[in-house]
């Protein structure tokens, strides 16, 4: 791969975007429309709604519980190679699912393969897009996950119209030749060698664990290499470690519970908006252009938070941009079960759609405040490894709510207050950071003022206290008294 001092901000990395932008049409948009299929398998198999929603939990789920997987594969194989391999395995699902006669069926193939597939695409795609912009990077994102948006537009029309002139088992037969174009997709991802990735042993490794003949080797590639066989246990467990070290940071950790409860709330709906309106007297056709709109305002949010949170004055507060967009979102769900019309559905998509696309798009972008650019790919793993559970649980909780309740009522609501808890986690978190954060500069201010006197026989040493942007950290020497002027 060629080496660069720092992210190019452009040339091929604007292909590495349109990359990104395919596999977000063939993984998130594929995912979102499956809900068009809900209530074709609902009637041909006879089953409730928290049996059928578990085909949409599986994809979900799959899709983030392997993000991990795919990121390793990325790391130490290539990101071309994960991601083709991905798309074959996604086709491969679809295909089969078009012979399904079960259920159990469907959640193995269109749960469990296909979205083992979307995984091993998805956040390597994502990472890579991360990698070769920095100054642009919200732009490029925005870019790149406006695929969700513009793919469901698309889509959720066109896929209501292969069930209508194929049937399921058909729409899903050419689905899954449209996924394919993932292998495209993956030969585009060119790799990229940054100077902060060029990470060497450090000097304990190099005296202790790794041979003479090796340390020439070491200058010339990274501690990670896979080509290096013939390491000890300890630096490949050092190799291991370093990769994921960023899970003790607190940043991370709030961010991480916030994102549980962000998941949460945001699935069902993209599984029962169509069988709610259904429901409340909608159309078929006009169910599915709901989704349409969603889809096409997603784009929207997704490229105008991507512009908007590049600019100077909002590039410090992408973390509150961030919250603000989820908890808009979750205020949407708590007021859906008020619509029960058309027209007012139509202005609910488009709000929940605009913030929708704002917060995906700001995902990597805070994960990358948060850890670093060399630790993304990683970390994104483990943010999209955390929506599995979330994604599992959700619509069939919510399928279980309707048919308790015979209402969307209480899932709707479950699913607000989550949103708007998730938000208010990552706003009151921050807020304490700042407070704990000036309190420290006003302490080291004070303290700074005193002038501290060490006298061991004939040296006297004078120390006052410093602080950086983090901590209050003092210099001082061992002493045999100490006295205070």
């Amino acid at each position: 791969p060629a080496r660069h001092a720092a992210p190019p901000d452009g040339g091929w990395g604007w292909m590495i975007v349109a990359g990104c932008f395919l596999v977000t049409i063939c993984t998130r948009a594929v995912t979102r429309c499956i809900s068009i299929f809900f209530v074709e398998f609902q009637a041909y198999f006879g089953q409730d709604y928290a049996r059928t929603a578990w085909i949409h939990s599986i994809v979900d789920c799959a899709t983030m519980l392997c993000a991990p997987l795919g990121s390793l594969i990325s790391n130490h194989v290539s990101c071309q190679v994960g991601i083709m391999l991905g798309g074959l395995l996604a086709s491969t699902g679809l295909i089969l699912s078009s012979f399904a006669t079960s259920l159990e069926h469907l959640y193995l193939s269109l749960g469990v393969l296909t979205g083992l597939g979307f995984a091993l695409c998805y956040s390597p795609a994502i990472a890579m897009v991360g990698k070769y912009f920095n100054k642009k990077k919200a732009l490029a994102y925005g870019i790149a996950m406006s695929g969700s948006g513009i793919g469901t537009f698309i889509l959720a029309p066109l896929v209501q119209l292969l069930i209508e002139q194929f049937s399921w088992r058909g729409a899903l037969l050419i689905l899954g030749g449209f996924v394919l174009n993932l292998c495209v997709c993956g030969a585009l991802m060119r790799p990229i060698a940054l100077k902060e990735d060029r990470k060497t042993a450090p000097e304990f490794l190099e005296q202790d664990y790794v041979p003479e003949a090796q340390k020439r080797d070491l200058k010339r590639s990274s501690i990670c290499s896979p080509l290096i066989k013939a390491w000890s246990h300890e630096s490949l467990c050092y190799c291991s470690w370093k990769e994921y070290d960023f899970l003790l940071m607190p940043g991370f950790m709030v961010l991480a519970v916030s994102v549980l409860f962000m998941a949460y709330g945001c699935s069902p709906l993209f599984v029962y908006l169509v069988p709610y309106a259904l429901s409340v007297g909608v159309s078929h056709h006009q169910a599915a252009f709901l989704m349409s709109i969603l889809g096409v305002i997603d784009i929207i949010g997704n490229i105008t938070f991507g512009w908007l949170t590049d600019r100077r004055c909002l590039k410090k507060h992408r973390h509150f941009c961030y919250l603000f967009a989820v908890g808009m979102d979750g205020l949407c769900c708590l007021f859906l079960p008020l619509l029960q019309n058309f027209p007012l559905l139509v202005p609910f998509s488009f709000t929940f759609g605009y913030f929708d696309g704002a917060y995906v798009t700001l995902i990597p972008v805070v994960t990358a405040d948060v850890v670093g650019t060399s630790s993304l790919s990683s970390a994104l793993g483990v943010v999209y490894f955390l929506h599995a559970i979330p994604y599992l649980v959700s619509p069939p909780v919510a399928g279980w709510l309707v048919d308790t309740t015979g209402s969307y009522t209480a899932s709707f609501l479950l699913c607000g207050f989550s949103m708007i808890f998730s938000s208010s986690l990552l706003c009151f978190a921050r807020l304490a950071k700042k407070i704990k954060r000036t309190h420290l500069r006003s302490l080291a201010n004070d303290t700074g003022t005193k002038q501290h006197i060490w006298t061991n026989g004939a040296i006297a040493y004078s120390v006052t206290a410093e602080l950086d942007q983090k901590d209050v950290e003092f210099l001082a020497v061992d002493t045999n008294s100490y006295s205070n002027r």
